[in-house]
Formats: structure tokens, C-alpha cells, sequence
């Protein structure tokens, strides 16, 4: 039997949400799920394509509700319908370029949702949390790879920071109210897909992460990939990022909430990556060596708001979590 019987999901539609969900529901928990379609797609009736795939797998039902965190009374509406357990919050606003363009766009969406869905689990005396964060909120490392003792808060975009700010609230209301039980989760960067090719990244926005892109391009919906900077002091010049299955993400969540359920943590924060850095280039390489496809890619000065190279150290998860990723680059 699972520690918590039902978990609440926010943003269980999306890419991360929808794949920890189908981790969630074949490790026997119940999933109550969220998401007001903002980063992904809505099919018939209201209804989440991506939760629909998840049920086709699994052969278990999702209760779904189409609700935006802005939305107090309706949050507050579904969390009386049902004992919920403990909370996957998930949703966000989340593309580093859009929150440069539409900053007010994100510290409203992920900071008052935030605050929404913490009073409403408060009022419902639910207090265990697992908080979707992000590597983004070390800002340009001191050191490589980064482990949780690296200072955060020097962060280098506007969507990091709201990650930052979210973070430091969870860190003071644990101090208020000791009660809370939260771990954040440090995610470094996620790629890849469920392996049976049924449920995958499918965004709806143009600014999107780089899987995604790269297969637009490799099936000619783009004419190429466009990789912004080509001068860093890395192997060929591209950004170095840590890239994470889906998969071994989504079981990380399901490792944190046994974490969760056997102690009283009040806050703390693990990072989830495989501890070795990747170049732009190197992961078009392997795409197209594995996939056999040619990418083209078109190279453009530095972004605003990147960073040169982050990997994890992600030791603490495997000592204290019992969790390692396991899938490989040619696996994602």
C-alpha cells in the first residue's frame, strides 16, 4: 500500500505532471489532478489529452477538474470534495524566455497560485507538499556539479526567480508553522518520453523546451534548430545542461513521497538530475545518430538569462531518497 492514499496534483496535464501521474497511479495511489490548460493540450469536453493517454495505460480512471490556481473558491470547491492527502504542486508558468518578456504574467501566475493553494490546503489541514522547483534558482554556479548546499537566489531570469521567491515562503511558513511537511524538488532538465510513444512533451507555446524543437525540426515542421550561443567556455561552445528522463523525474516523485510519509521533514530541498552535463550540440548529435534524422541548426548570439553550464550532484537524493536516474541519453 502506498503512504498517502489520494494525492492532489496541480498542473497534472502537463509534460512532468502527466508522466509522475502515470508513476503515481501504477504505484497504487489514488490522483485527484489540475490544470487549466495554460502548457498543454485540452481535448473534448474539457478534458486533458494527456490524462486520457495516461488512463489508456494504466486502466485506471484520473479524476480530472479543468481549474486555474487564480481561482481560490474553485480550488477551495474541489478540496472539499474529496480527503486529500498530501500535494504534487506542479503548475506554473514556465519558458526562461517568456518570463523575461511577460514578467508580471509569471510573478502573478506562479506566486499568488502559490499562496491560493497553500491557504486552501491549510484550511483543509492537508500540510505535506512536494514543491516542483528548479535547478534555475542557483543562478551561475559556483561550483560543478551543484549540490543543495550551493547558494541560491543569484538567479539570472525572471521564471527562476518566482522558483527562488516560491522556495523562500515554503522555508518561512515552515518556520511558522512547524507542522508543514514539504520537500522541494530541484529538477534539472527533463527530456524524453513514456516508453511506449503513447505520452510526450507536446507544447502549445513557441517558446518551448529543447526535445520538442529538436524533433519539430527533424520531421520538417521547422527548417532548423536555432541554438543561441556558440561561444561559451564549454567542449564546442554550447550551453551544458544536465538532461533528465521524464521517467526517472517522475520516480523521483513517487521516492519523495514515501520520504515524505516516513518522516517529518518541515522543509527540504533535493536535487533530481544524473550528475553529468551535456552540450546543446551533443544532444543533437545523439538525437539524430539514434533517430537517424539530420537537424539543422541555425547558431545565434547568447540569450539573455542563460547560463553557461549547471549539472547536478545529486547524491543526496540517492542516500536519503533511494533514488538514482537511471535511463541513459539514447534512452531520452
Amino acid at each position: 500500500m502506498p503512504p498517502f492514499k489520494t494525492v492532489f496534483v496541480t498542473g497534472g496535464a502537463g509534460y512532468i505532471g502527466s508522466h509522475t501521474v502515470l508513476e503515481l497511479v501504477e504505484a497504487g495511489y489514488e490522483v485527484i489532478a489540475v490544470d487549466n490548460f495554460t502548457n498543454c493540450v485540452c481535448g473534448t469536453e474539457g478534458q486533458a489529452a494527456s490524462l486520457k493517454r495516461v488512463e489508456e495505460i494504466t486502466g485506471k480512471k484520473i479524476t480530472f477538474y479543468q481549474c486555474d490556481l487564480l481561482d481560490k473558491p474553485r480550488l477551495a470547491e474541489i478540496f472539499k470534495k474529496h480527503k486529500i492527502d498530501c500535494v504534487i504542486h506542479f503548475a506554473a508558468m514556465k519558458a526562461v524566455g517568456e518570463s523575461m518578456i511577460l514578467p508580471l504574467l509569471y510573478y502573478k501566475n506562479n506566486l499568488i497560485g502559490t499562496i491560493n493553494l497553500l491557504e486552501v490546503m491549510k484550511e483543509n489541514n492537508c500540510l505535506q507538499l512536494l514543491f516542483s522547483s528548479s535547478c534555475t534558482i542557483y543562478g551561475n554556479p559556483d561550483h560543478l556539479p551543484i549540490n543543495e548546499k550551493h547558494s541560491i537566489g543569484n538567479v539570472t531570469n525572471v521564471y527562476g526567480r518566482t522558483k527562488y521567491i516560491i522556495e523562500e515562503m515554503l522555508v518561512d511558513l515552515s518556520k511558522a508553522e512547524p507542522e508543514w511537511n514539504i520537500i522541494s524538488l530541484r529538477y534539472f532538465n527533463p527530456v524524453g518520453a513514456h516508453h511506449s510513444g503513447r505520452m510526450g512533451e507536446d507544447p502549445t507555446k513557441a517558446f518551448t523546451n529543447i526535445m520538442p524543437y529538436i524533433g519539430s525540426v527533424a520531421i520538417g515542421r521547422k527548417p532548423y534548430l536555432t541554438v543561441f550561443g556558440d561561444d561559451y567556455n564549454t567542449p564546442d561552445g554550447t550551453g551544458v545542461r544536465d538532461y533528465i528522463h521524464v521517467m526517472d523525474l517522475a520516480s523521483g516523485h513517487v521516492a519523495a513521497m514515501a520520504k515524505l510519509a516516513a518522516s517529518h521533514l518541515k522543509i527540504k530541498a533535493y536535487n533530481l538530475g544524473t550528475g553529468r552535463g551535456v552540450t546543446v550540440l551533443e544532444l543533437v548529435r545523439t538525437f539524430e545518430k539514434v533517430t537517424k534524422t539530420k537537424v539543422p541548426v541555425q547558431m545565434l548570439p547568447r540569450r539573455e538569462g542563460d547560463i553557461e553550464s549547471m549539472f547536478a550532484d545529486a547524491t543526496l537524493a540517492c542516500e536519503e531518497l533511494g533514488w538514482t536516474a537511471e535511463r541513459s541519453l539514447e534512452t531520452m
